[in-house]
This record gives C-alpha cells, structure tokens and sequence, in this order.
C-alpha cells in the first residue's frame, strides 16, 4: 500500500510550535492549542518518544486516561525522527534553522549519530561540539526544569537540544513521577518530562502485544502524573514521531545508486544519499527508476523548495543534507551497512506518512 504524503504544518499545529505557545503570553495561545492551557498556573509537558496519533487512536481501550483528553492530532517535523523533532520542539524552530536535520547527518565529510554523538571514528564531543552544532538555546531563552533519564546527563545530544535546562535525572518511571510532583509542588511553572520507552519497544517488537502492553502502562503512568497536579495546573501529552512496522528485510539499494553515491546519512525510512562529484543528475534517475515504487524520491533542491525542513534553511543546515532522499512510501526501509544497532528493527519512523507524522497534543488538568 502507498501511504498519503504528510508535510509539516510550520506554521501551525506543529510540534515546532508547541513550546512558545506554552511559554508566550496566555492571550497569544494559539487556536489548535486544546483549552486548559491558557489559564493554568503551572503546566507539565510531557513528550512520549514514538506515541504516534494513528497509533493512539487506533487503542482507546489501552489508554483510558489518554482518550479522555482534550485534543487531537498535529504534525511532526521532517524527517519524522527523534532527534530532529526534539530539537524542535525545545527549541521552537524548524530544522532547516536548528540545523539538526536527522538521525546521522553528515558534518565536515563525517556522518554524525545524533543520539550517540559519535562517527566512525569514535566520541564526537570534541570534534564535533554540541554546542557549536546546534547553538540556539531552548526553551525560548528560559531555563526549566527538564526530567529525563538521568544516563542521558551528559549525552551530546542533551548537550545540543536542552542545554542549559536544569537537568533533574529519574532512574525508574516512580522516580520520574517523583521527581515531576516534588518540581510541581516546589512552584516550578514549566516543568519539561521525557520519556522513551514506547519507542523502545516498538522498535525492537513491532506494534503488537508488546506495544500494547507498554501503552497501557504509560496510560497508568501519565494517571498518576495527573493525580500529583495542584488546582489549576495543567499536564500537556505530546510526542517526536509515530510509528509503522516494517516486517520484510531492509531494501539494499540496487548497483547503480550505489555506483553513484559517495555514502549515505538519515536513517531507513528517510536515507540520504550523498553523490560521488558530478554524479547528482544521474544519482537521481538512477533512485527513481530503481526505488521510485517504494519511495518518494526528491532531490535536496526539490525538498527545501517545498518546505520539507521549513520556511528557512541555514547554509549550515542546507551542508548537512545529502542530494537525494529515498523517503519510504511504503512499510519498507532501505539498507545501509554503517547504520545498525543492538537488534533489528521492526517499529521504524522518519518517513513523512500519517502514521509517522502526526502525533497527539492533548490537556488534562486538575
């Protein structure tokens, strides 16, 4: 089946403008923003790593307190993948001007994971400075509380899309409702929580029984979020991405793109491939006649023309980006031997379908 093409709303019901909404004046709260928000004292948000709108309303029974929220659906950014779509969502910007344009994107000839921060040569922190990267600050300027994982302290990814946020670390899911009550209860008026075992999960066992399983835990868990609110706070549920299963092996990409491509960056649903020199016009013919069934195939002039990555691209941005982009239009993913993990992935996102680009904004409050 061929998916519907979804491209971000920048602007917006857009994750991209969720947080200066949530911290701009009550009178300037957008339409699409569900009510509850604006006249709250303290508001939690809290991001749920791959809680897709397809998938969540496909599972009202799973997740009780979830379906009897305010809200409904927004879009992501492209591509639909964590590091990217956190990096807007704190920051308030499109990519095109955070500049974190993907899972792996190629920095100074190197191809840079994001979430490890590393290249194939190891630890990037000194090589490749979060900071330097992606240097606009979050939180629209404002320092928050952020609670997340407390592993992910020093991670370069943290470094590049929540520094300086005071950092308040959870080691089990009661120590991260502890931790969100006691800032609560402290007065704290933005309170910024994190969560990523959703994702995990569909990642590594698809979206059957597991995901289920794990859904109707995080309804419990975001109940008890809601039960440590004062009066007239209010709690705001968002995500990165959705999710869709990819069953079959990932597509290894057919002689002649490779005969043409220098490497690749981004990610199986959403692959760069970067061009050998004067090898882009025939990179691109070679992609649509050999994976133009399964993806959409654009060109990086073609993308940036139509606002893939927002109104804006910076140079730095517009460096990172490869010259064609296999963008899955169905549940396939396309191989490259440099990206792997610990297992193989069935849950995949970073395509721009419905199932990976809309995500939940819902309000609930006390």
């Amino acid at each position: 089946m061929v998916d519907e093409l979804v491209l971000p709303d920048y602007g917006g019901a857009c994750i991209a403008n969720i947080v200066p909404a949530l911290l701009g004046p009550p009178e300037e709260t957008p339409a699409w923003i569900p009510a509850g928000v604006a006249g709250a004292s303290q508001v939690v948000l809290f991001v749920v790593d791959g809680l897709g709108w397809e998938q969540l309303r496909a599972r009202p029974r799973l997740a009780p307190t979830l379906a009897s929220m305010a809200g409904g659906p927004v879009t992501t950014v492209a591509p639909s993948t964590t590091s990217t779509a956190l990096t807007s969502l704190t920051t308030g910007l499109p990519p095109g001007e955070h500049g974190v344009v993907g899972y792996r994107i190629a920095v100074h000839g190197e191809v840079l994971n994001v979430l490890r921060w590393s290249t194939v040569a190891g630890d990037a922190h000194q090589t490749i400075p979060p900071s330097k990267l992606q240097p606009t600050a979050p939180f629209m300027g404002e320092r928050p509380a952020v609670v997340t994982r407390a592993e992910y302290r020093r991670s370069g990814f943290t470094g590049a899309h929540l520094d300086p946020a005071r950092f308040w670390g959870y080691r089990t899911l009661a120590t991260m409702v502890t931790e969100v009550g006691r800032l609560v209860r402290a007065s704290e008026p933005f309170v910024y929580a994190y969560y990523d075992g959703l994702d995990k999960v569909a990642h590594e066992y698809g979206l059957g029984e597991h995901y289920d399983s794990e859904l109707s835990w995080l309804d419990i868990l975001v109940d008890r979020i809601l039960s440590r609110l004062p009066r007239h706070a209010a709690l705001v549920v968002t995500a990165d991405h959705g999710q869709v299963e990819v069953l079959a092996p990932a597509i290894p990409l057919a002689a002649d793109v490779m005969a043409n491509t220098s490497m690749q960056s981004g990610e199986g649903r959403f692959r760069w491939l970067h061009a050998k020199p004067g090898r882009g016009r025939a990179l691109h013919e070679a992609c649509r006649a050999h994976h133009g069934d399964d993806a959409w195939v654009l060109t990086r002039d073609e993308m940036v023309a139509q606002g893939w990555f927002g109104p804006v691209v910076t140079e730095a941005a517009r460096a990172r980006l490869g010259d064609v982009a296999l963008v899955a239009r169905r549940d396939v993913a396309f191989h490259d031997p440099q990206d792997t993990g610990p297992y193989s992935l069935i849950g995949r996102h970073g395509s721009a379908t419905r199932a990976e680009m809309l995500v939940p904004l819902l309000v609930a409050g006390r």
